[in-house]
């Protein structure tokens, strides 16, 4: 069962084709990698699948359903999430706090409760902030709740970010490369999380630059080049596929491996 289905996707900028004619499906519980050396379109194609760019041709589709050019609001609503390159944290709010945005979809009160402080909407903070600390506690921050997200170390606030999306209860979770910066122990606590979120049947589209992180991980990879497909299958495959050694070393670096 496809739940992700993104066909024929491309966009440009003052005539140059930053993704042409990218296609790939995601099933629910599944990890695919999208990699490529630097300029591939990676970030493009994620802002075209989240609803931040428009995409000039191509179509999306989730859950069946067509989103091609829907705003990432209404993606949101929809059952996908994504986290940024960059922490996108909101630094003077607590761990917690951070989550608890990340619900607001999933929150039944309106603004008129709101403004008279209803009993109804203390409830729901009470609800909202249970349901942030249980993902919190999934993500290895349980002991974090109350501490200001800017006073947390690198690692974990890209845990706080992922613990963030899925606060909205997607079906779909774009990250886009979650382990950039880290260590290799937060890298290990990142390769852990991410395999977490898919067994519980969430379908992970991941950007990475750690090939160890993406070979382990993976279940299948897309690999771009100045925004085409260059080739899509197994780690193993493409691991193996002298295209890729060429697009990532060069033809002299590929023709070395080879003969390693």
């Amino acid at each position: 069962m496809t739940i992700l289905q993104a066909m024929d996707i491309g966009i440009s900028f003052g005539g140059v084709k930053a993704v042409d004619g990218v296609s790939f499906s995601v099933s629910p519980g599944q990890i695919l990698s999208i990699i490529g050396p630097n300029g591939a379109g990676k970030t493009t194609l994620f802002n075209v699948i989240s609803g931040v760019y428009t995409a000039s041709r191509g179509t999306i589709h989730l859950s069946g359903e067509n989103v091609t050019g829907l705003a990432p609001h209404n993606l949101a609503t929809r059952g996908l999430s994504r986290t940024f390159q960059n922490l996108q944290i909101f630094q003077r709010m607590t761990a917690c706090e951070n989550v608890m945005v990340g619900r607001h979809l999933r929150e039944k009160c309106s603004l008129l409760p709101a403004l008279f402080r209803m009993p109804a909407v203390t409830r729901q903070n009470r609800e909202t902030r249970a349901a942030a600390l249980e993902l919190l506690s999934y993500v290895g921050l349980k002991d974090s709740a109350d501490v200001l997200a800017g006073s947390l170390p690198y690692g974990a606030c890209k845990r706080l970010e992922i613990a963030r999306a899925l606060a909205a209860e997607p079906r779909v979770l774009l990250l886009d490369e979650p382990a950039a910066g880290c260590n290799a122990v937060e890298t290990e606590e990142i390769d852990h999380l991410i395999r977490q979120v898919a067994d519980r049947g969430v379908a992970v589209v991941l950007v990475e630059h750690d090939m160890k992180l993406v070979m382990k991980i993976s279940d299948r990879i897309l690999v771009l080049e100045r925004g085409r497909p260059l080739a899509e299958g197994s780690p193993r495959e493409v691991r193996d596929n002298p295209k890729v050694l060429e697009a990532y070393l060069g033809r002299h670096g590929a023709q070395e491996a080879a003969r390693a």
